[in-house]
C-alpha cells in the first residue's frame, strides 16, 4: 500500500519550511481561542515561534496542570479552541482528565497508522478498543472510515463472541491491546474456528513483547503498534519496516530532560513532550509523562519524519524520601542554580533502618558544602553528595533512581 499523503515523504528542509508556516498559526490560534493558553502565552509573540528549537521558550503543560485547570474552568480547562456547542464528544481518562473528540475525517490521525499497516478498502476491522468513557474505540473507528475499511465495534470482553464474530464475518484486521488478540485466537482454536482471514493487527495501550509478535507472525498476522494518548491522538507508529516508531505528521515531538523542558543530547532518553497541530484542541508542549529517545537516520519504508525508539519508562519519577516528595523539577532547579553542574541524579536507598538519599553531580568543582546548602533549600532534605566526572552519569532518562526494595 502506498503512502497516506505527501507529508510522509517530505525532505527535512521541506518539513522545516512547513513548520515555519504552521507553528506561528498554531500558537496564535491557541492564544486567541483557548483561555488556558491565553494566560500562559501572554508574553509570547507567535510570529517568533517558527521552528522546533523555538518551542523551548514555551512552558510545558503537564497532565496534572490540565487536570487542575479543568477543575477551575469546566469542562476542558480552557484548552479547547472550540465552544462546547461545536464539540462532538467528551471522553474521560483517569485523573479524571476530560478530552474532546470530533467526527471529522481522521481527527485523531490513526488513519495514517492503518494505511502503514496495509489496511484499507475491503478490510473488515474488529475494533476491541473500549467505546466507554475513553476515546480509543472512536479513534480507530474514525481511522477506519478514513481509509475506507469496514469496522465491527465490539469493544473489549465477551471473548467467545469475539472469536465467533471474527470467523463468521471474515475479519481481516484486529484493533486493540496487544495481548487480547491472543485470547481471541486461543478461544477460536478451542472452538475449532477458522480465523485465518486475520492478516493484520494494529495495537496500542500495552506492551508488545517480541515473542507475542512472533506468535502472531507465525499465524500469518503482521502486528504493528502505535503510540498515542487520549489527549493527543496518534503520536508515532510502526510501519512494516519495524525499525522504531515514526512521528505522526500532525504533531511535533521533543525529547527533553525530565522536569526541565530542555532538550536532551541527541540519542539520550528523555521525557516525551508533544505539540499538537490540531486547531480544535491545540495542546502545545504537552507532556505525555513517558520516556523515549530519538532514533538517528530515516526509516527504510520511505517515510522521512523523525523516529523514536518507543516507550522507555515514565518521566514522573517523583518519590518519597523520609516522608517528603522529591520531584524531577526540583533536580532541575538544583542544576539551574549551579551552572558548573552539567547533570544531576538522585539515588534513593534504605539501609534497613532509614532512607538514604545520594545526590550525584557531574561537575569539575567539588565544593560539597555549597551544594549541600542548595540541596537542603530546594529538596528540604540532607543528602550524601557524590561528585562525578563530566559525562559519567547514565544516559537512561532517570534523574531520580529509587533503589529501595519495596516488595
Amino acid at each position: 500500500m502506498g503512502f497516506y499523503d505527501t507529508l510522509e515523504t517530505r525532505s527535512d528542509d521541506e518539513r522545516a519550511a512547513d513548520f515555519a508556516k504552521v507553528l506561528p498559526v498554531a500558537i496564535a490560534n491557541a492564544k486567541m481561542n483557548a483561555a488556558g493558553f491565553a494566560e500562559s502565552f501572554a508574553d509570547i509573540n507567535p510570529d517568533q515561534i517558527t521552528c522546533v528549537e523555538d518551542l523551548v521558550r514555551l512552558p510545558v503543560l503537564r497532565k496534572s496542570g490540565l487536570s487542575d485547570a479543568q477543575k477551575k474552568r469546566r469542562p476542558l480547562g480552557g484548552y479547547a479552541a472550540l465552544s462546547m456547542d461545536k464539540v462532538h464528544h467528551v471522553f474521560q481518562s483517569p485523573g479524571p482528565i476530560y478530552e474532546m473528540g470530533q467526527r471529522d475525517k481522521d481527527w485523531w490521525r490513526f488513519g495514517r497508522f492503518l494505511n502503514a499497516a496495509g489496511i484499507g478498502i475491503g478490510d473488515i476491522i474488529q475494533n476491541t478498543f473500549s467505546y466507554h468513557f475513553t476515546p480509543a474505540g472512536m479513534m480507530f473507528e474514525n481511522a477506519a472510515a478514513a481509509v475506507g475499511a469496514t469496522i465491527i465495534p465490539t469493544g473489549p470482553g465477551q471473548t467467545e463472541l469475539q472469536a465467533l464474530a471474527a470467523a463468521d464475518l471474515g475479519v481481516t484486521a484486529y484493533a486493540g491491546t496487544p495481548d487480547y488478540l491472543g485470547r481471541i485466537l486461543g478461544k477460536g482454536d478451542e472452538l475449532g474456528l477458522d480465523l485465518s482471514s486475520i492478516r493484520a493487527a494494529v495495537v496500542s495501550g500495552g506492551p508488545l513483547f517480541p515473542q507475542m509478535r512472533q506468535a502472531y507472525q507465525e499465524r500469518g498476522i503482521q502486528c504493528l503498534q502505535a503510540y498515542g494518548t487520549a489527549e493527543l491522538g496518534n503520536i508515532a507508529y510502526e510501519t512494516s519496516a519495524m525499525e522504531g516508531l515514526i512521528v505522526d505528521e500532525g504533531v511535533i515531538v521533543e525529547i527533553v530532560i525530565p522536569g526541565t523542558g530542555k532538550p536532551v543530547a541527541n540519542g539520550e532518553i528523555g521525557e516525551v513532550v508533544v505539540t499538537s497541530l490540531n486547531a480544535d484542541f491545540p495542546l502545545i508542549r504537552f507532556s505525555t509523562g513517558d520516556l523515549s529517545a530519538v532514533m538517528t537516520g530515516k526509516s527504510p519504508c520511505g517515510r522521512t519524519n523523525m523516529r523514536i525508539v518507543g516507550w522507555r519508562g515514565r518521566a514522573d519519577q517523583a518519590t518519597k524520601v523520609k516522608g517528603m516528595f522529591v520531584r524531577p523539577e526540583q533536580v532541575a532547579t538544583l542544576v539551574e542554580r549551579h551552572p558548573e553542574v552539567s547533570k544531576a541524579r538522585i539515588e534513593v536507598d534504605n539501609d534497613g533502618k532509614s532512607d538514604i538519599m545520594r545526590v550525584k553531580l557531574e561537575t569539575n568543582e567539588g565544593d560539597c558544602a555549597k551544594y549541600q546548602a542548595s540541596i537542603k533549600d530546594i529538596l528540604k532534605l540532607r543528602s550524601e553528595i557524590e561528585i562525578c566526572a563530566l559525562g559519567s552519569l547514565p544516559k537512561d532518562g532517570l534523574v531520580i533512581h529509587d533503589l529501595r526494595d519495596v516488595n
